[in-house]
């Protein structure tokens, strides 16, 4: 069970970094915008409360030299926003801003964008300082990854043991003493790749004091020292209990171990998505609801399945055993739709962004793997309950009628052919194990993937947020010009054929934009020409070209509706002719934001 998940978080870690949870909703100033003069502050707004670092924000002048700022802060009274003061001169050209804070839900979120003062110039392509390292992306991912399954299979186990009651334990210190040793290494990695994941830093910078004692500040490093704790305890409780043999009453033993599950599934749902957003404290239940439950339902099914492994052929399982799992992964998975039916809500938003986000996508796969899980445990159960029925004998033996009064009734004398009856209570039914261990197999494979999604599912944007993001910054601020207005010369060769084409994109942003065209001559004036088309392609991304209709209006060329799909650095393309004979086609760089 662990090597599927190591492999898995291993191609994961390292194909990408992880998405933050923290969306930029605005920013003053806009990016993208050309101001009349310096600004003296630049201020971001998320769609939740972050968190600074000692390098939240680094920005660069117009000849790709770092600008001196002051320290960042939030603006008065708003957890949702990171602000830094500039230099009162600032000189005429494009700034780039990169910057990179740590969402409410512990995750970084970072990104770039431009502003310019006077004019615009070439700005660098990118940030100098890279977004990501992705050793460090990698390794923290993996250790998530191992943490969940950990938990899954720790709990899974004691509930395994609790409620379905095997005729044997001692197979099953194997899985828990691993998973709790899994659970201790993965928590402690991420205790000490905290600090260089937040920073992007490398891996080796994790041991450094000013790494551990900023890490023991956060809340998100308070609450891995706190699952560290309750493991601890945990595992020195066990190992006081066993060697000593100290007795515990059965229910003070349950009680205690549903505590200490409650409060390490706690250190989960308080530090990723319930954590932020709207209904933080119905989010934080629901979700540590859907977590004990998935432990519950699929590290049972593991415990199961080991138990499986070490039953002897000849004596199989009792059948009370999968049946009592029956019963509790049913309970488990009625949990699950429960809480995962609202913390889909919670997340998605809308409809809408359970096909246009990234999060509700993933939240399809999931819920595809889910429908096989079910249908698996749907025949499992069946199945189970078919042999129970089947094992359960038809009638209850004859009861002897014993007499009001008089003397008791003599011995009747054995009649010969006929078997003694055994002594003792009749043996209990036990399930063929080649059937069993197929069918727990199949749904142990189909569980792997549904923890591997809903893991994947805690580092990508909500779709709440990536939708609000979307339509915020689509709307133009107030005051704040938003049109993108870019002019190309042109020069035909012939006479009378030079002269520059302006062309505005209005909002000149991600969706459904207006286009128009004005033709300049070569004295300045407007000019009439018998041909006009605008292109826009996106080489990075392979898009294109995409021919905007403009149509003569008149001294004008306009189409009021044209769709730019993804934001990045378009190549605007204009074919201008002036005549049956003459003309050029010019192009210019134009940046599309979301």
């Amino acid at each position: 069970m662990l090597l599927p998940a190591l492999l898995l978080g291993l191609l994961l870690g390292t194909a990408a970094p992880a998405s933050a949870h923290a969306v930029l909703r605005a920013s003053d100033p806009a990016d993208g915008t050309v101001l009349r003069t310096a600004p003296r502050q630049v201020t971001l707004t998320f769609t939740e409360s972050v968190g600074l670092l000692t390098d939240s924000f680094r920005i660069y002048d117009p000849g790709n030299r770092r600008v001196r700022t002051g320290p960042a802060g939030h603006a008065p009274g708003r957890s949702d926003t990171a602000r830094v003061s500039l230099p009162a001169r600032l000189a005429t050209g494009t700034y780039t801003v990169a910057w990179r804070v740590v969402s409410a839900d512990s995750h970084p979120v970072s990104g770039a964008l431009t502003f310019s003062v006077g004019k615009r110039t070439a700005a660098p392509v990118a940030p100098p300082d890279p977004a990501e390292n992705r050793a460090t992306t990698a390794l923290h991912t993996i250790a998530r990854y191992l943490a969940y399954l950990s938990l899954a299979l720790l709990l899974g186990t004691a509930a395994f043991v609790a409620y379905c009651r095997p005729p044997a334990t001692a197979h099953l210190r194997v899985p828990a003493l691993a998973a709790a040793a899994t659970l201790l290494v993965s928590s402690t990695a991420l205790y000490l790749l905290r600090a260089p994941y937040e920073e992007a830093a490398a891996p080796t910078t994790a041991f450094s004091l000013s790494a551990l004692t900023h890490t023991a500040t956060t809340r998100p490093g308070v609450l891995l020292l706190a699952r560290l704790a309750l493991l601890l305890l945990a595992v020195t409780g066990a190992t006081l209990l066993r060697t000593r043999r100290l007795g515990l009453p059965r229910r003070a033993a349950l009680g205690t171990a549903a505590v200490l599950a409650v409060a390490l599934s706690l250190t989960w749902s308080a530090s990723d998505h319930a954590s932020a957003g709207i209904q933080v404290p119905a989010a934080i239940v629901s979700s540590t609801l859907h977590l004990l439950a998935m432990a519950a339902w699929l590290g049972g099914l593991a415990a199961l399945l080991w138990t499986l492994r070490h039953t002897p052929e000849p004596a199989g399982l009792p059948v009370s055993v999968p049946a009592r799992f029956s019963r509790l992964a049913f309970i488990s998975v009625t949990v699950l739709v429960v809480t995962g039916v609202y913390q889909s809500w919670r997340g998605l938003g809308s409809w809408q962004a359970l096909t246009d986000t990234t999060y509700g996508r993933t939240l399809l796969a999931k819920l595809a793997a889910v429908t096989a899980l079910l249908l698996a445990a749907a025949c499992s159960r069946t199945w189970t309950a078919r042999l129970t029925r089947a094992a359960t004998p038809a009638s209850a033996p004859a009861r002897v009628p014993e007499p009001a009064t008089g003397p008791p009734l003599p011995d009747l004398p054995d009649r010969p052919g006929l078997p003694e009856a055994p002594a003792g209570p009749p043996p209990a039914p036990a399930v063929p194990l080649r059937l069993l261990r197929r069918s727990v197999l199949l749904e142990a494979t189909a569980a792997v993937l549904v923890m591997a999604l809903t893991t994947l599912l805690t580092s990508t944007v909500p779709g709440r947020a990536a939708t609000e993001s979307a339509r915020t910054t689509a709307a133009p601020a107030a005051g704040i010009p938003t049109a993108s207005v870019t002019v190309i010369p042109f020069d035909t060769g012939a006479a009378g054929g030079r002269g520059k084409v302006q062309i505005t994109l209005d909002p000149g942003r991600v969706g459904t934009n207006s286009v128009e065209a004005v033709i300049y001559g070569p004295d300045g004036g407007l000019a009439a020409v018998p041909e006009l088309r605008v292109t826009l392609t996106l080489p990075a991304q392979r898009v294109g070209p995409l021919d905007t209709k403009v149509t003569d209006r008149g001294g004008y060329w306009s189409a009021p509706a044209f769709t730019l799909p993804l934001p990045g650095t378009w190549t605007m393309k204009a074919t201008v002719r002036v005549s049956e004979l003459d003309q050029v086609t010019v192009s210019a760089p134009v940046r599309v934001t979301r």
